[in-house]
């Protein structure tokens, strides 16, 4: 499994982290403002951070981008949380520039100064996934400073009612694509402890595709 880490991703509970590999999985750790193309893993595991302050560096890796966007549409597994949910993204408006990003999803972020989501969240999956069960309750926790500036986008799709929290606004968090989620939300191992094993699975069943 890829963990993608570097300045511009830093934020991952060592717990995570620790769940994956009891699970079974080996993590490669890969950098997107270095990496020239995405190496051969079986998923990939997108932390929070914020790209916004590097997001010069990382829009000028086209290669890397375009490997992460192939490998999403091709059914590479990939869990995103918060700043890895704005990398899948088309485009990240920041200060007065446009920064082009992987593309998975067709959405564009806008930056404001102030919090756009900022606390504790409470999720309730509505929608299939690789990761969680339809009707299970995630607990977790958001912090950021972009928000989704186009959520009526023709053809997006979300996996979670937001009973708590902001999530990408109007009661929705967890944009989904074949086997690609991202989430604002950060969970914790500890507090899902399903998540692992099931990101596990689903890279076990790509490898063997």
């Amino acid at each position: 499994i890829g963990i993608i880490r570097d300045a511009a991703f830093q934020f991952y509970y060592p717990e995570n982290l620790e769940a994956l590999q009891e699970s079974g999985a080996e993590l490669v750790e890969i950098s997107p403002l270095e990496a020239s193309q995405l190496p051969p893993v079986d998923a990939l595991y997108l932390g929070g951070g914020f790209p916004e302050t590097l997001a010069p560096g990382l829009s000028q890796n086209e290669a890397f981008r375009r490997s992460v966007r192939e490998a999403g549409l091709d059914g590479l597994p990939i869990y995103a949380e918060c700043g890895g949910a704005i990398y899948l993204g088309e485009r990240l408006h920041f200060r007065d520039d446009t920064f082009p990003m992987a593309g998975i999803f067709p959405v564009e972020y806008g930056f404001r100064a102030r919090p756009q989501g900022h606390g504790y969240t409470i999720l309730e999956t509505v929608s299939g996934n690789p990761y969680f069960s339809v009707g299970e309750t995630l607990r977790g926790h958001e912090f950021h400073y972009t928000y989704l500036m186009n959520p009526e986008a023709e053809g997006l799709e979300f996996a979670f009612r937001v009973h708590r929290g902001t999530g990408f606004g109007g009661g929705r968090d967890g944009l989904k694509r074949q086997n690609v989620l991202a989430s604002y939300t950060h969970i914790h191992a500890l507090g899902a402890r399903g998540w692992a094993s099931s990101l596990v699975r689903a890279a076990s069943r790509f490898s063997t595709r």
